[in-house]
């Protein structure tokens, strides 16, 4: 299958991220975070550049794949750049500096998030989202949509117990302005929201 076409966004001191523009629905986001010259992968689709642009970044040390309903390139990409890939790592990312905290574990569903409290930085894939098809008016960032009538306790004490100055989020661009009010708001207004994020939704699919 050929890379896909990808853009960058989330460019900080940290690192980066990019966007796979098929299917644009999803907004599939990616990321590489740097950590004393190591570059870890956080459930990165492959794309034209991408390996250039993470060898300039630093030295790779793993790819992270934190949930698992899909693979993605995890795998392809940790065999060509030589490096371990963590697959659901709920035990810990050995060197890195990252925690794992357990999102959600049920039949189906498996998600881990990492936060990195030097940096203040959540990385989730699944559970929160900033693309279209996750958020309802005036959301800037929101749950799931499978997961708003749920609420796994898991995402809950990450928005309560946990204040980052950056969620990044595996479909659409990462929250890096007021990240911890937006956490706090998405998960808080998730269920109550789900009839407005669906009438939304409704009206967005028959807008031509």
């Amino acid at each position: 299958m050929p890379a896909a076409t990808i853009r960058f966004c989330d460019e900080t001191e940290l690192g980066f991220g990019w966007i796979a523009e098929q299917p644009e629905l999803l907004q599939r986001a990616s990321h590489a975070l740097r950590s004393d010259g190591r570059v870890w992968l956080v459930d990165p689709v492959d794309g034209p550049g991408l390996e250039e642009r993470v060898r300039v970044l630093g030295e790779p040390a793993g790819v992270v794949q934190l949930v698992d309903r899909h693979d993605r390139d995890c795998a392809a990409l940790a065999t060509r750049l030589g490096v371990p890939h963590h697959r659901l790592p709920f035990a810990g990312v050995p060197g890195s500096p990252f925690e794992v905290r357990t999102v959600l574990s049920v039949p189906g569903w498996r998600e881990a998030a990492l936060w990195w409290e030097a940096e203040r930085l959540h990385a989730h894939e699944h559970a929160l989202g900033t693309s279209r098809y996750f958020r309802g008016p005036d959301e800037e960032l929101a749950v799931h949509p499978f997961l708003r009538l749920r609420q796994p306790r898991g995402l809950r004490d990450l928005a309560r117990f946990l204040a980052p100055g950056h969620v990044l989020v595996g479909h659409g661009e990462g929250i890096h302005d007021n990240a911890a009010p937006a956490l706090v708001r998405a998960v808080d207004t998730a269920r109550r929201g789900t009839p407005r994020w669906l009438r939304h939704q409704l009206r967005r699919r028959r807008t031509p």
